[in-house]
């Protein structure tokens, strides 16, 4: 059998050496030489994720994962594990055959199994990429044979590595699509057509750290037409929880429901608005990160415009801290913290808006790990040393210090993870977390509870909530209001 398959794969090499392939021969040696060493996929990660937004630097990650899987398995275990001698060059043209033909063994094609593991792990965050992708490594693989370097059971085999690559990561690191968030509680939200009784503010400054800021009321008005939409250049004009007031009162008297355009910083005042007015929120993601939003399965413009019109919505919880006695505090969406963070944030946004929002982050780590200090506080009564109290509203998945993201954003709970002081603690973490195991590690604590309290802070405290900084005096108290918010959002059929 095996002689069988042997002598049918060397008969299908010499057809397609002897057959002619029109216009072949200016395309693919010159395409199988691009997919060197996966730069031909390194690029096209890379600018997916330069131009597409968070969806394309996901597919972009999952494709790179893939492929560096597929890599891996064909260095380490196929080649070494079935040595095949390369095909003879004997009936392939001289204008095809590569310059440099490589000397390791045939099988499996490296070349395949990078190719089809790229293109399969894109596909599994969208499948219209990963099938506009499906042309260009089908043709990489065919370039293998073309140009004399594989017979087809390579080739094939590669491909199989490849996609079998793919799914062993989304094994390990499930799509979007596999962790649906849980059909959180269902609210009652009016269906507003066209947009007509929806009235939105766009925060002009969200998104936009340098250069000219779009006027966003266009971006609005091509999914809802019949929005009123208020335009808010935060700090730089009036005051936001101006414009969100006159805007609640404006949508409450229309029967509708207040929009919001902007990142985290905005959404988070807009909730508290929003919920004080008893409206339901349609959030539009138009910041930098949109934590919220991606949260909450709205990851376009277009999709929170869907949702708004068909009046499908959910309810979330609000969570808060406050200094005592005060009874309202501040709301967060997503986390609030004390420590390193807060310092990070507060160096971060000083250089943001002259080098960059990345090389301000890189600047802001850097100086940190390098001056900071533990912070000691009192944690519901208990005298701690700690680098980082991290809180977040609802329950985060990820890697202990390093938490991802929700799947269910009315769980009830404050996700606590405090990473604690001491010595060697920053050597002991970080030593953790590339071991794998920081859940394991003395250095950090994790508990999930319904209210926080926070003492021994110094008067000026920095802190840092949903991307934004504030000083704080005195004791704090962090707690949920249980679904107090309604917000627009797609329900899974």
């Amino acid at each position: 059998m095996r002689s069988l398959l042997s002598n049918l794969d060397r008969r299908t090499f010499n057809l397609i050496a002897a057959r002619e392939w029109p216009g072949a021969q200016r395309v693919l040696p010159r395409l199988t030489r691009s997919a060197n060493h996966g730069l031909l996929w390194m690029g096209i990660a890379a600018g997916g994720a330069a131009l597409g937004g968070r969806p394309a630097r996901r597919a972009a990650l999952r494709g790179v994962a893939s492929l560096a899987v597929a890599s891996a398995t064909v260095n380490t275990l196929g080649k070494r594990s079935v040595r095949r001698a390369r095909p003879l060059l004997d009936s392939v043209p001289v204008i095809r055959r590569l310059s440099h033909q490589p000397f390791t063994s045939s099988f499996p094609s490296g070349h395949a199994a990078s190719a089809v593991a790229f293109a399969t792990g894109v596909a599994f965050e969208n499948k219209w990429w990963g099938l506009a992708l499906a042309p260009v490594a089908a043709s990489v693989a065919f370039s293998r044979v073309y140009t004399g370097v594989h017979y087809p059971g390579d080739v094939l085999a590669g491909a199989m590595l490849g996609a079998g690559a793919a799914f062993a990561v989304r094994g390990f690191a499930p799509t979007r699509a596999q962790l649906a968030p849980p059909a959180r509680p269902r609210a009652e939200a009016p269906a507003l057509p066209g947009g007509r009784g929806l009235v939105v503010v766009a925060n002009q400054g969200s998104g936009a750290r340098t250069g000219t800021r779009p006027d966003r009321s266009d971006e609005v008005h091509g999914v809802l037409p019949e929005a009123e939409v208020v335009m808010s250049d935060g700090p730089d004009g009036q005051p936001l929880e101006k414009v969100l007031e006159a805007a609640a009162e404006r949508a409450r008297e229309l029967g509708g429901a207040l929009g919001v355009l902007g990142g985290d910083g905005t959404v988070n005042a807009a909730a508290g608005v929003a919920a004080r007015y008893g409206l339901p929120l349609a959030v539009l993601p138009g910041g930098t990160l949109n934590h919220f939003a991606y949260d909450l399965g709205v990851e376009t413009v277009a999709a929170a415009a869907r949702a708004v019109e068909t009046g499908e919505a959910v309810a979330v919880d609000l969570a808060r801290f406050r200094t005592e006695p005060h009874k309202q505090g501040q709301n967060f969406l997503n986390t609030f913290s004390v420590g390193v963070y807060p310092e990070l944030v507060r160096i971060r946004e000083r250089w943001a808006g002259r080098i960059g929002a990345w090389p301000a982050g890189v600047l802001a780590a850097w100086e940190v790990l390098r001056s900071a200090e533990p912070l000691s506080v009192l944690i519901n009564g208990r005298q701690r040393e700690v680098w980082l109290l991290f809180v977040g509203n609802c329950q985060y998945r990820g890697l202990g210090f390093a938490p991802v993201r929700r799947h269910d954003l009315a769980d009830g709970v404050l996700d606590v993870r405090v990473v604690h002081g001491g010595r060697l603690a920053r050597t002991r973490l970080l030593a953790a977390a590339l071991m794998g195991t920081p859940r394991s590690s003395p250095v950090l604590g994790e508990a999930r509870l319904r209210r926080l309290r926070i003492g021994g802070l110094p008067n000026g405290a920095t802190v840092a909530f949903d991307g934004e900084v504030a000083n704080v005096r005195g004791e704090l108290t962090l707690e949920k209001d249980l679904e107090a918010l309604t917000v627009y959002r797609l329900l899974p059929d």
